[in-house]
């Protein structure tokens, strides 16, 4: 038995690199089905509320998909539904779901790579240190190694305030890993009632939570290319500057624009003193890149500020990263067309270097597909309830398509066919985008023989 472990082994390993090159899609999608069936399971468990009683399929299954989709959306009160137990199951849940996201997706860009030519795989190799597209093990025990040390270092600052304000060491402890890997994996989930409420104005608390939601949505390759080029910065790939930058003036816009819209709301932020307004306005600013948590009650918000919202929620973060969204780099590709069609440049060039169209066609054809399923997902959820209004529908509906998990109260009101609706969306949104760019780039072929070119009037 013991000698024929490593053969079962090395076969499983061969197994997934197989898949991996064959159909990487399908591998994320499966993958993540699966752990969302088991995580189900589980959470269908009596002992996993705090009642004893089973919880209905609907919110088990809602509940699962959110954690497993680090989305954060929920039907029922985590912090007083759900046992101790059932907290740990939700907890692996996001651990596994941020560890797959990052896993998959950089899988993902390794089979795209090595179909792309000799060049990008070279490129791709030299920033992953990774030889086999198959090399799974190696790829997913240095993401482990690396989150974990970062949920680390997050839960142990947040453990001495917790237990400042009341906790027991235990219940700190608990809270505070619950917090961090949360944070850092994009979830939005809290493992108490009143959630980070009472921390609205505590610096201690919520900015260590800030830092990890914005790593976080950073992505892998970033943070790795990052650390083993920290001092040298002129050598970052593009890739990295791309999304540092973006997500940068993404969280300073959010954050100042939130300020400005809330500042006299006396249901959010009027009243309330400058150091209050100055971190809620910053927490609001960062919690749309995917982070979900939230200090103020989303739903007294004004419609410009749910507007605002809804736009940074579409973008979300980093690609290969926890957050959702389009990414940041597919809006930044955008931008930087626009601005080279403005100034009538024949290429798309960001920090001395020059991006393919490709690139470019990919980030139009995610975001009109993304924009589709969106439309989608809205007209139906507003036929099942047909009382509500548009902008309450579309940001619950871009909050679990881009699994932010903000809310302005729908979700958990919701008749169970518009739960359905939410989960598969959180699915799609999930997986769809990823798995939709790299079967794009996987089609990208060259033709011996070109059409005739012609340019149709645009605008």
């Amino acid at each position: 038995m013991a000698r024929g472990l490593p053969g079962v082994l090395w076969s499983g390993r061969e197994l997934i690199d197989r898949l991996a090159r064959q159909s990487p899609a399908r591998l994320a999608l499966g993958v993540f089905a699966a752990v969302i069936a088991l995580v189900t399971g589980l959470l269908s468990m009596p002992w996993a509320t705090a009642s004893g009683q089973r919880a209905p399929f609907v919110d088990a299954l809602f509940t699962a998909t959110s954690a497993v989709c680090v989305t954060g959306l929920v039907t029922v009160d985590t912090g007083t539904y759900w046992s101790t137990a059932g907290h740990v199951v939700i907890l692996v849940g996001i651990k596994i779901g941020g560890l797959g996201v990052m896993t998959l997706a950089s899988i993902l860009g390794l089979a795209v790579s090595r179909r792309i030519g000799l060049t990008q795989r070279l490129l791709v190799t030299s920033e992953t240190k990774t030889t086999r597209l198959g090399e799974v093990g190696s790829l997913l025990r240095t993401v482990i190694v690396t989150s974990t040390m970062l949920e680390v270092i997050i839960a142990l600052v947040l453990v001495p305030r917790l237990r400042i304000v009341g906790d027991s060491w235990g219940e700190a402890a608990w809270h505070g890993l619950f917090y961090a890997v949360s944070a850092f994996n994009n979830a939005g989930f809290v493992p108490t009632a009143d959630g980070l409420r009472p921390f609205a104005g505590d610096w201690w608390m919520l900015l260590p939570i800030i830092i990890g939601v914005f790593i976080g949505s950073l992505g892998f390759p970033v943070i790795l290319n990052v650390i083993k080029k920290l001092r040298r910065p002129h050598r970052w790939s593009l890739h990295a500057k791309l999304t540092i930058v973006t997500s940068a003036a993404l969280v300073a816009f959010g954050t100042v624009m939130v300020a400005a819209f809330e500042w006299t709301n006396p249901r959010t932020l009027g009243g309330v003193g400058w150091n209050e307004t100055l971190l809620a306005s910053l927490f609001a600013g960062v919690m749309p890149r995917s982070g979900g948590f939230a200090t103020v009650d989303v739903s007294q918000m004004h419609e410009s500020t749910w507007l605002l919202h809804d736009a940074l929620m579409f973008v979300g973060g980093g690609s290969a990263s926890t957050a959702g969204g389009i990414k940041v780099t597919t809006l930044a590709v955008m931008l930087l067309a626009i601005r080279a069609e403005a100034r009538g440049d024949r290429d798309v060039e960001a920090y001395g270097r020059r991006i393919p169209r490709e690139a470019l066609q990919v980030a139009i054809a995610v975001s009109l597909v993304s924009a589709t399923i969106v439309l989608t997902a809205s007209l139906l959820l507003l036929a099942i309830v047909p009382n509500e209004t548009l902008d309450v529908v579309l940001f619950e509906v871009i909050s679990a398509f881009a699994t932010c998990g903000l809310t302005t109260g729908l979700t958990p009101d919701l008749p169970d066919a518009g739960k359905y609706v939410l989960t598969v969306l959180m699915f799609i949104g999930r997986t769809g985008t990823m798995t939709l760019a790299a079967a794009l780039a996987l089609r990208s072929r060259r033709r011996v023989i070109r059409l005739p070119e012609e340019r149709p009037i645009i605008g």
